[in-house]
C-alpha cells in the first residue's frame, strides 16, 4: 500500500502512567509531512511538543504507551513494526536530534566515535572508515579543525559545536526525516543563528523533511513552512506559517504572539503575558482546555471542547472563531 505522505500521524494518544494518575501527553494528535518539507510544533513547556517526537520514534520514557491511532512512515505502520524492526529505522530512515547536546552525547567516548556509531551498527564499516566519515560530516556541519575535533570528548567542545555533532550523527545516514527537539535551547543568538542556517541548508541540499520543535516563534518564522500550535496534549491550530501568524484563529496562538518582544514597540511599553499557567494534565478542565486562561471565552467553552474545524486558512480548535468572531487586541 503506498501513502501519498512521508510521515502521517492519526488521532494518536500517548499516556503516561503517574503516581497522581494517567497523564494523556499526546491527545488526539493528527499531522502530515512531505519530503523536503520544513513542519514547525510550537507551544508553552508541557504542551506535548517533545512527547509527540517521542512517540513518531517509539522512544517514549517506560511509563508511557501509545493507547490509539496509527503513526505511517513511508509504506510502514510503525506500531505493526517489532523493536528490532524499528531499530533498523532509527537513525537509517529517521533521525532525532535532542534538546540537550551535553546530556545526548557520552561522556567517555570520543565525539567521533559517537557520530560514527549509526555507521559501524547498520552499514558495519570499520572503525577507520567510521571515524573518516564523521570528520567528513564535522566539515559539512561547520565544525572547524575537523581532524582534530573527532578525538575530542564532548566536555572538551562548546555548546554550539557539541549541537553541531548531534545533527552531524543525524545525518550520518542521510535520513528521510530529521526531527530536531529545541536545537537551539542555551545557545547564544550567533550560535542559534549559524545552528539554524545549517539546517535550513542541509534541507535545501538533502530534501530532508525536518520536525522543528521549539517556544521560539522567530524560529518558526523564518524556518518552517507549515506550523502546529499545541496546548495540553492538543493541536490547537494548525496552517501555512505565514497564514497563522498574520491572522492567528485561535486565542492561545494570538496570546503567544503577543507575548513576543517586538522592534517597532514604543519605548518601555510592557510586554503582554499569558495569564494564568497550563493546566494540570492529570486533571484538566471541562471543555476547552485553554479556557481558564482565554480573554476570548464565552459560556460554551466551559462546557464542550471543540474540534479541530477549518476557520479560513487555518485549523483551529475555538468556539470563538469557528462562530466568525474576529480576534481583536
Amino acid at each position: 500500500m503506498a501513502f501519498s505522505h512521508l510521515l502521517e500521524l492519526e488521532n494518536v494518544h500517548t499516556e503516561l502512567s503517574l503516581a497522581e494518575g494517567t497523564l494523556r501527553a499526546v491527545d488526539g494528535v493528527s499531522l502530515t509531512i512531505d519530503a523536503g518539507e520544513t513542519l514547525g510544533i510550537v507551544g508553552e513547556s508541557g504542551s506535548g511538543k517533545s512527547m509527540t517526537a517521542l512517540s513518531i520514534m517509539r522512544l517514549l520514557p517506560r511509563s508511557g504507551r501509545i493507547v490509539e491511532g496509527s503513526i505511517r512512515f513511508k509504506d510502514r505502520v510503525l506500531s505493526d513494526l517489532s523493536e528490532d524492526e524499528m531499530e533498523a529505522i532509527r537513525g537509517t530512515e529517521m533521525a532525532m536530534i535532542f534538546q540537550d547536546p551535553m546530556t545526548s552525547l557520552n561522556p567517555v567516548y570520543r565525539t567521533g566515535w559517537q557520530v560514527g556509531e549509526p555507521l559501524r551498527i547498520h552499514r558495519h564499516v570499520r572503525s577507520g572508515e567510521a571515524i573518516a566519515t564523521a570528520t567528513d560530516l564535522f566539515q559539512q556541519v561547520g565544525i572547524p579543525d575537523a581532524r582534530s575535533r573527532v578525538r575530542h570528548f564532548p566536555h572538551m567542545l562548546s555548546g554550539g559545536m557539541r549541537q553541531r555533532a548531534m545533527i552531524a550523527m543525524g545525518l550520518s545516514m542521510s535520513p528521510s526525516l530529521l526531527i530536531a527537539d529545541e536545537p537551539t535551547t542555551a545557545l547564544d543568538v550567533t550560535i542559534q543563528a549559524q545552528i539554524l542556517d545549517l539546517l535550513r541548508r542541509l534541507n535545501r541540499e538533502y530534501g530532508t523533511a525536518t520536525i522543528l520543535i521549539t517556544h521560539n516563534l522567530g524560529v518558526v518564522a523564518g524556518m518552517c513552512d507549515r506550523v502546529i500550535v499545541m496546548y495540553a496534549g492538543r493541536i490547537v491550530e494548525q496552517g501555512r506559517t505565514e497564514d497563522v501568524f498574520s491572522h492567528p484563529e485561535h486565542p492561545y496562538t494570538w496570546s503567544l504572539l503577543r507575548s513576543i518582544p517586538r522592534l517597532d514597540a514604543e519605548p518601555h511599553e510592557p510586554l503582554t503575558p499569558i495569564e494564568g499557567s497550563p493546566p494540570d494534565m492529570v486533571h484538566l478542565p471541562a471543555g476547552c482546555k485553554f479556557q481558564p486562561r482565554c480573554p476570548f471565552a464565552v459560556a460554551r467553552c466551559s462546557r464542550e471542547e471543540p474540534s479541530l474545524l477549518q476557520v479560513r486558512d487555518q485549523l483551529a480548535r475555538c468556539w470563538v472563531t469557528q462562530a466568525g468572531t474576529e480576534l481583536n487586541a
